[in-house]
């Protein structure tokens, strides 16, 4: 089918208690991964690319990936443009067809970040094309993305936000932290209650490579509708090749190794299908 919005995606999840897994994905092998792992367990996904991904090969290219796999697909699939950095990315990826939209205002003031939010609803507005936006800071660093030691959201200041922005979703800073956690990180779940009770959209969470089963669930009851992962996905594929290559070091052929690394992608990504609670759901 043709690639959907995540708008209804995230409602559906929303109103039935589940998240939809956000996969972000740096090759053709790993979105057929991501994709066929969905159309196994029947659940809807999003495929995301983050800025310094769609530097690496454009936001056609990536856009033309996953728009034929889901052409063929039997269930939703949607593009998402993830942590877009600027305006300007966020209308390229706009142009290229992407149906969800990121833009992450979160390293501005309040008031910065309100503004390029709204601005970047206003563009996707006439297209239906939904905005998720950041409040807050989530740690760590996945790719050129730098959050620190991270800064948690204010339920009211969330409340205020989103009526000024008129965002589709809305990703929350509760501890969390992109890329790889060097211990048990501890999440303010009583924070994401409290957010959940003053805003009504679908919250993501974001940084949840590393997090526990039971975190992550936690969460979902609290109001998560979207959960996104991508640092340990990106090891799971290097992992796949490695093991090809230390058995077999003379391969020269990139398919051999591709093939293995798409292998673990899926597998990974059924897992956390599972712990979403998405499976069944498309």
């Amino acid at each position: 089918m043709p690639l959907v919005t995540t708008e209804r995606m995230l409602q559906k999840a929303q109103k039935e208690g589940y998240a939809v897994g956000a996969f972000n994905v740096e090759n053709m092998e790993m979105a057929q991964a991501v994709v066929s792992a969905a159309e196994e367990l029947k659940a809807p996904v999003i495929i995301q690319t983050t800025p310094s991904t769609v530097r690496y090969a454009g936001v056609d290219l990536y856009y033309a990936n996953v728009a034929a796999l889901a052409k063929k697909a039997s269930v939703p699939v949607a593009m998402h443009l993830d942590h877009g950095s600027s305006f300007e990315l966020a209308a390229q990826a706009l142009r290229a067809g992407y149906t969800s939209i990121m833009i992450d205002g979160s390293h501005e003031p309040f008031e910065g970040n309100i503004e390029v939010t709204g601005r970047v609803v206003s563009m996707a507005k006439p297209n239906e094309i939904p905005v998720e936006a950041e409040l807050g800071k989530v740690g760590g660093k996945e790719d050129d993305l730098d959050g620190g030691n991270g800064g948690y959201t204010d339920p009211m200041e969330a409340k205020e936000f989103v009526e000024r922005t008129g965002v589709s979703s809305l990703a929350v800073a509760i501890g969390t932290a992109h890329g790889v956690y060097a211990g048990e990180p501890k999440l303010d779940v009583e924070r994401l209650k409290e957010i959940r009770s003053v805003v009504t959209i679908p919250l993501v969470l974001h940084g949840a490579s590393g997090l526990s089963d039971e975190a992550v669930q936690a969460c979902i009851r609290e109001g998560i509708c979207k959960v996104n992962f991508a640092t340990e996905l990106r090891i799971a594929y290097s992992n796949g090749i490695k093991e090809v290559l230390k058995e077999k070091p003379d391969t020269f052929d990139p398919k051999a190794y591709g093939k293995v690394g798409r292998e673990r992608v899926a597998e990974l990504v059924k897992n956390r299908m599972a712990v979403c609670g998405c499976a069944g759901k498309a």
